[in-house]
């Protein structure tokens, strides 16, 4: 494979790579410059790892659930990051956090226990929370300004985790890319009514 076609796989290692920076920076080295550069180039490896795995062919679903993994670590490491600096931000949110984690872990194990791997569907829903994550981290980090964007990225995800947890108990064998509820609903009854499946 050449080094265009490993592109996607290199942008996606390098957003779980910068996970442990940003939490460094925020022990060490807390500016709001860093924390920005580190953000908007983890949200555009984001936009980008997929779109050139789609367009070179190369998006296999090892690729995906590395890509699934990479966010997870990036924005578990950013959000330790805003507990170092801003506490307040987060004992603010503990009930909503409580639910949002509540809701991965849940989501994770029910996973595991059903296909053996995490579910990589990339949902809209994820992509929307994965822009307000980016917007309501870049408010705190880069801005210093704990408003309502946090809040709404934490609802956000909330959605998601639910959607994502219906979309498991739904699809009786593992797949990856399912936008939405309907679209799982849509595979199912397809899958369902074809004969050759059954």
């Amino acid at each position: 494979m050449n080094i265009i076609k490993k592109l996607p796989l290199l942008l996606t290692l390098l957003r779980g790579l910068l996970a442990p920076v940003i939490l460094l920076l925020a022990i060490f080295y807390p500016s709001a410059i860093c924390f920005s550069i580190c953000l908007v180039t983890a949200f555009l490896s984001d936009i980008f790892d997929g779109f050139i795995a789609r367009r070179l062919g190369v998006a296999t679903d090892g690729i995906r659930r590395l890509d699934s993994i990479a966010d997870t670590l990036f924005y578990i490491c950013a959000t330790v990051a805003i507990y170092w600096l801003y506490p307040a931000a987060i004992d603010e949110r503990l009930l909503p956090l409580g639910i949002l984690v509540t809701l991965e872990l849940l989501r994770y194990g029910f996973d595991y226990s059903k296909y053996g791997r995490e579910a990589s569907y990339h949902m809209w829903s994820s992509k929307l929370w994965g822009i307000l994550l980016f917007v309501g981290f870049i408010d705190i980090l880069g801005f210093g300004q704990d408003g309502i964007l946090l809040s709404m990225a934490i609802v956000m995800g909330i959605i998601a985790d639910i959607e994502g947890l219906l979309i498991s108990l739904l699809m009786p064998k593992w797949r990856c890319d399912i936008p939405t509820l309907f679209h799982a609903i849509k595979i199912r009854n397809s899958e369902l009514n074809d004969p050759v499946r059954n």
